[in-house]
């Protein structure tokens, strides 16, 4: 069965389910969440490929994602947000990887229907790219446009991120 486009899963939430939390319920594969009475798998990491680094002089890399799009849990709206990823990947000759474009544009469409707060996209495509390609260092960060007034920036990090790409 496919899944509800962001403007039907606005239209079919009840009232009992905006005051809902996504919670994970037992009869849901691991990774499912229920947001009142609809579910959604979370973003799916084997999305993700890596070709082996270029060089083993260091370089950074600066990812910038602008139509990136996920849904409030509590009130199932759909947010919208910019995802900017910048990392030092290791050398070539240590084994080092870089996340392909095309896939990591996948992979973030796949939180597009996604019952998912700010600080957990976040966090989630930090641990998924680190997984992926062990960087020197990563820092992901997510800027939300503003709803009621408010704009939320989001930075999750591994390793030593030198300050100047804070």
């Amino acid at each position: 069965m496919p899944r509800p486009s962001v403007s039907r899963v606005t239209h079919l939430l009840t009232h009992a389910a905006l005051a809902a939390s996504p919670k994970e319920h037992p009869g849901l594969s691991s990774g499912c969440f229920l947001l009142g009475f609809l579910y959604f798998a979370m973003p799916d990491y084997s999305l993700l490929e890596a070709f082996p680094t270029p060089t083993d002089s260091p370089f950074v890399i600066e990812h910038i994602a602008e139509e990136f799009t996920s849904v409030c849990p509590k009130t199932g709206h759909p947010d919208f947000g910019t995802v900017t990823v910048i990392f030092e990947p290791r050398g070539g000759k240590a084994g080092g990887v870089c996340v392909e474009l095309k896939s990591l544009k996948m992979y973030l469409q796949s939180f597009r229907n996604e019952g998912i707060y700010y600080e957990a996209v976040t966090n989630a495509i930090r641990d998924d790219l680190q997984k992926l390609m062990n960087a020197k260092w990563l820092l992901v960060r997510t800027d939300w446009k503003g709803r009621g007034g408010i704009r939320s920036v989001i930075r999750a990090t591994a390793g030593d991120v030198p300050a100047k790409w804070m």
